[in-house]
């Protein structure tokens, strides 16, 4: 397996932002010759990046035979569009690497996790506009995910808010306007790639709400969608199990350890 740090820099940038990427060994011995990408979203509120939402997720994915990158975002006092340019960035030099690393280039998808969702549903819902592609310097086709894995992710402003995700993105630019620019529920379009969507019923922290705004406006435009409401489970579960899991053991769910099983199966078919 190749593994590789690069640095990833846009307008806003916090030093330290960066791509981590993990690379399958080719070989003419393997029937693959060209695999998927997950590009992977850590949550943290906009503040930090979790590690336990970064390379642990990873390593699921490179066992499900998928190529992985992590993408070290900027977070706070970086502010929007920022992290979605790095997200941009990052996009474009897979698609530069592609023929290298063997990546499928048409099964290239976002993965995030709590505020990572949010991140990475802000490209699928964005991806074609072209403020985006202007201000990254990438092709809008490039910036199009091949679908979208939202574990828990924050999506709404309004109502269901997880407010400081919010207040981390925007600070200064906190107002009505861009409250509802980024509350992406109010963003889908008929150009939103499919999505594979799991969120848990007693969440506390970022509402179901955030989960069942998103599927209900993915319903009403037609995009293909996978969604999971599990039963219980605190939020920021990531794999659900000892390996992700906090040292007080309270985020080890069994009931919601699927989720991994049912990606696996939604990737094969997508």
């Amino acid at each position: 397996m190749l593994t590789e740090e690069f640095s990833i820099q846009a307008e806003g940038s916090r030093p330290g932002a960066k791509l981590c990427t993990y690379i399958l060994d080719a070989s003419e011995e393997f029937l693959i010759q060209k695999r998927p990408l997950i590009l992977v979203c850590p949550g943290g509120g906009y503040a930090y990046t979790s590690d336990r939402e970064a390379e642990p997720i990873a390593m699921r994915f490179l066992a499900m035979g998928c190529h992985v990158a992590v993408l070290r975002y900027s977070c706070a006092p970086a502010v929007y569009p920022t992290a979605l340019l790095e997200l941009a960035q990052a996009m474009k030099l897979v698609h530069d690497y592609a023929d290298e690393w063997k990546v499928d280039e048409g099964k290239i998808f976002v993965q995030g996790s709590s505020a990572g969702g949010h991140l990475a549903a802000s490209l699928g819902v964005f991806w074609h506009e072209k403020w985006l592609a202007q201000k990254s310097g990438v092709k809008n086709e490039w910036l199009r995910p091949a679908g979208m894995i939202l574990c828990y992710p924050v999506i709404t402003s309004g109502e269901f808010a997880h407010r400081g995700s919010f207040e981390n993105l925007l600070r200064g630019q906190y107002t009505e306007e861009m409250l509802e620019r980024t509350s992406l529920e109010k963003q889908v379009t008929e150009q939103t790639p499919p999505v594979f969507l799991w969120h848990t019923f007693t969440d506390e922290t970022v509402p179901a709400e955030n989960a069942l705004l998103f599927a209900a406006a993915l319903r009403r435009h037609g995009v293909s969608t996978e969604f999971h409401m599990y039963p219980v489970g605190c939020h920021g579960l990531a794999a659900c199990d000892e390996q992700t899991a906090h040292p007080d053991r309270h985020n080890i769910q069994p009931e919601c350890q699927s989720w991994l099983t049912l990606v696996k199966t939604w990737l094969s078919i997508s």
